[in-house]
Formats: structure tokens, sequence, C-alpha cells
């Protein structure tokens, strides 16, 4: 009898060991399906954006700034969703000294895995030297971080030449399948 006893008591901590780890698991789970959600894809396809001319928080080469050619660097793109069918740039300045300055704004990019080197990839906005075209970085002092953000959108926007920074973003609300970013650094020799 006290045998069989002891049988049910170790049956019960071992049906409450497995319940508990059930629980766990259930919550990672959940945890893991919310991430899913709010991405609309799995981890491993997300976006990435590089470049063969630097690396994310490194230095951007003078090529590529008012200082030199004043060409966009070669851009690599990764992870595209499959269901995106355009394209959207911005390359932005925070660190300016009367806000965040606008360098590039291009939108309506096929989907492409990379933007070439001094190109012209989709339709171009207006940046905050007052040009449709690509400003290169050019800061008045010290250090600045350069904003290199690629958006996968569900559709094509449309939208006439030369819009602004803030048009496109109102104009890309709602459509943004995924978005990677690429940070480059640069100082005035």
């Amino acid at each position: 009898m006290m045998r069989g006893r002891n049988i049910v008591e170790m049956g019960n901590k071992v049906m409450k060991k497995i319940g508990f780890l059930l629980i766990i698991i259930g919550i990672m789970l959940s945890f893991n399906i919310i991430a899913v959600v709010q991405t609309g894809r799995g981890k491993e396809a997300e976006m990435e954006l590089t470049s063969k001319e630097f690396k994310h928080n490194q230095p951007i080469p003078a090529k590529f700034t008012c200082q030199g050619d004043d060409i966009n660097p070669a851009l690599i793109i990764g992870g595209i969703p499959k269901e995106a069918e355009s394209l959207a740039l911005i390359v932005d300045d925070p660190d300016a000294p009367m806000g965040t300055w606008v360098h590039w704004v291009v939108y309506d990019i096929p989907v492409i895995s990379q933007i070439e080197e001094g190109s012209i990839p989709g339709t171009q906005g207006i940046n905050d030297f007052g040009r449709k075209d690509y400003g290169g970085p050019c800061p008045p002092s010290g250090t600045h971080r350069y904003f290199f953000k690629i958006y996968a959108l569900g559709k094509k926007l449309n939208l006439g030449e030369g819009v602004s920074k803030e048009e496109l973003e109102k104009a890309m609300q709602g459509h943004i399948l995924d978005k990677a970013e690429l940070i480059g650094l640069y100082k005035k020799q």
C-alpha cells in the first residue's frame, strides 16, 4: 500500500513539472507568434541593407560626400518580402545643427537587390539642399551619422517627382512591409 502511494505521489510531482514546462513553452510560443504577427514575417526573412563601400556605423568614403564626387554609394538590399511591389529610400542626418537634414529621397524603386553607385534608381524627391538628387554628407563640424533607410512597400506610390521626405512618409503609411537601415559616419577632412 505504501509503495503504491509513493508511486502516485511521484506521478503527481512529475505531472506538475510537466504542466509547468508546458506553460513555459506555451508562453515562449505565444511571444514568438506575436513577433511574427507584428512584422508579418519570420525573423530569418528580415530585410537587410549593406554597402561594399562602408560597414554599419563606420566612415563613409569621401568619394560619396561633398568633398568627393558627391554620388550615392552602392547599396545591397537583402531579404525583400516576396509581396513587395516597390522600394523607397530616405537618407538623412539627424545630427545637423538645425534638425534632421534630408540628403536623398527616392521612391517607386523597382524591387531590386542592389542600388548602383551614382545611379537614379527611382523617382526622386526633394532634399534639404533644394535639389531632386543625392546630396552627399557635408557636415559643418564634427562627425555626423547618415541614416540610409530602405522600405519595402506593398504598392507603387505613383507620386509626382519632387515630394518631400514628410510627404513620402505620409504616402507610405499602411504600405510598409519591412524596412532596413544602414548608418554611415562622416567628418570633413
